[in-house]
């Protein structure tokens, strides 16, 4: 059998590359080959800011290579925008990313020991990274980097316009319960859907609702879907999911079953540890972590009301601030204004070793927007978390970790200093969630010492038909069934899923 050679293909935003970096690491410990594709603008950003990225040698059977993005080298590729870099990479981008693999996949034009490319794990939200590489002939996975349950919110978009729960009607508020999302009726809100849900006035008209509900249901023309998630977080979701796709593997969270110097190495900035000197210096339990991470802004108002909030707590605190996550403000004005309210109790810092930070025994909670890896990442460390969701899958996941996992509370829509104050009290101090946060480690943790993943058969083969959707929800998931796989057999098995499956469906391949 030839040497398996995975190109794996993250869309080029901060957390889907340190996920998916993850990911390619579980296939280097499985002895895979991987080519890791950037875009020329994160390389350059990387360098630019001496991170780890730029600066770490790869290992032996790793390589970075990047295609250009098609955007101009000034445009910022913010979260305002984020938009136009996705239709770029679909309509320049991906020439790129064609010719680029058509080069990979010959024999002998792969380059130095590396055999040609037998297989593209891409970019849940990139379809035509998965389009293109069957087109020239290369099996593919989709990878998807957020929560399971907002990939089944997605899914049931049709379920909910037919239900008349999307638009919203004006005059309805924000806390009427959701009955179309299958097995969230008890807990979801209108509040708790997908962001793109608060903006769609006209479904038939709506462009971004229209670009993730394709997107996602695109995921069922992949070989697989893989997931980063544990299903002790998520197995009823998962159920509800694979009967819309080929095939599923729940395989996280990969940040557990990967070396930390990984981590670091998959960061577009340059990572201050100097913060754990200073965590060093803490009570056990007594600081209040703050980090809404790579994509989220704040308004000055808004930053005021947290800083008054986390000083009123009483805690000392870890505030990480980006240079541009405040407006327009100065950062270094915002950075004195956060040490002179903390009075000595705070410490602020640009971008920090998040999985050390909530590893460290001095932090009490986080303050987090609830992006799905900063949610996993607190999970397994049994850390308490106080949610401020900005957009996308961050409303559904911060629901969960109020209302289903009871492991924190969920702070969206709100951002007032009363508030922020008894909610980092309750957090810091609450026995229950405290109680609930270690237990839902424990069980994490498990899954990933004794299966590192599950995977969900459709029906009762693995080739089981799909609709792609269609129907809003692909069914209620209750023929799906899940087997837990050992970490290397699970990495191995998504590769040969792809490699060896036939043209009449999978493979029955046993972990």
């Amino acid at each position: 059998m030839a040497a398996a050679h995975v190109l794996v293909f993250p869309c080029p935003v901060h957390g889907h590359i340190t996920c998916m970096l993850h990911f390619a690491n579980g296939l280097l410990a499985a002895g895979l080959h991987v080519t890791f594709l950037h875009s020329d603008h994160n390389l350059r950003t990387a360098a630019g800011s001496g991170a780890q990225l730029a600066t770490v040698a790869s290992p032996p059977r790793l390589r970075y290579v990047s295609i250009p993005d098609g955007l101009p080298v000034d445009h910022p590729r913010d979260v305002g925008r984020i938009v136009e870099l996705m239709e770029s990479l679909r309509t320049k981008g991906s020439a790129a990313y064609r010719s680029l693999l058509a080069k990979l996949v010959r024999p002998g034009d792969a380059g130095g020991d590396f055999p040609p490319v037998t297989c593209v794990v891409a970019d849940g939200i990139m379809s035509f990274a998965v389009d293109v590489a069957e087109e020239l002939g290369v099996p593919a996975l989709a990878f998807r980097t957020d929560s399971a349950c907002s990939v089944q919110a997605y899914l049931s978009l049709p379920r909910l316009l037919e239900l008349g729960e999307l638009p919203f009607k004006d005059g309805d508020g924000l806390d009427e319960p959701v009955r179309g999302v299958p097995g969230m009726e008890s807990f979801l809100r209108r509040r708790d859907l997908p962001s793109q849900c608060r903006v769609c006035t006209d479904p038939e008209n709506d462009p971004l609702l229209q670009i993730v509900y394709d997107f996602t249901v695109h995921n069922g023309n992949a070989r697989a879907l893989v997931l980063n998630t544990a299903a002790s977080m998520e197995r009823a979701a998962l159920a509800h999911i694979a009967p819309c796709m080929r095939d599923v593997f729940a395989i996280g969270p990969l940040h557990a079953m990967s070396p930390a110097p990984a981590a670091a190495a998959g960061s577009l900035w340059r990572e201050d540890d100097g913060c754990l000197a200073w965590l060093d210096g803490q009570a056990d339990r007594s600081v209040v972590y703050v980090s809404l991470r790579s994509l989220t802004v704040i308004s000055l108002k808004q930053f005021t009301e947290f800083l008054s909030g986390l000083v009123a707590a009483g805690y000392p605190f870890l505030w990480v601030l980006r240079p541009d996550m405040v407006g327009a403000s100065q950062n270094a004005a915002v950075q004195e204004a956060v040490k002179a309210a903390g009075n000595n109790k705070a410490c602020v810092v640009e971008w920090v070793p998040q999985r050390d930070v909530l590893h460290h025994r001095a932090v009490g909670c986080s303050l987090t927007h609830a992006g799905w890896n900063s949610t996993q990442e607190a999970a397994v460390e049994g850390v308490p978390m106080v949610c401020w969701p900005f957009f996308t899958d961050q409303q559904i996941n911060s629901r969960f970790v109020g209302a289903v996992w009871r492991t924190g509370l969920d702070m969206k829509d709100v951002c007032d200093k009363a508030v922020v104050e008894k909610m980092v009290r309750e957090a810091m101090e609450s026995a229950e969630i405290r109680a609930s946060a270690q237990a839902l480690a424990q069980q994490v943790r498990q899954d990933v010492a004794v299966g590192g993943g599950v995977r969900a058969a459709c029906g009762v083969h693995q080739g089981a038909q799909h609709d792609g959707g269609q129907n809003g929800g692909c069914g209620d998931g209750m023929n799906s069934e899940f087997r837990n796989c050992s970490v290397n057999s699970l990495f191995c098995v998504c590769v040969c899923v792809c490699v060896f499956s036939s043209p009449f469906g999978f493979e029955s391949i046993i972990c």
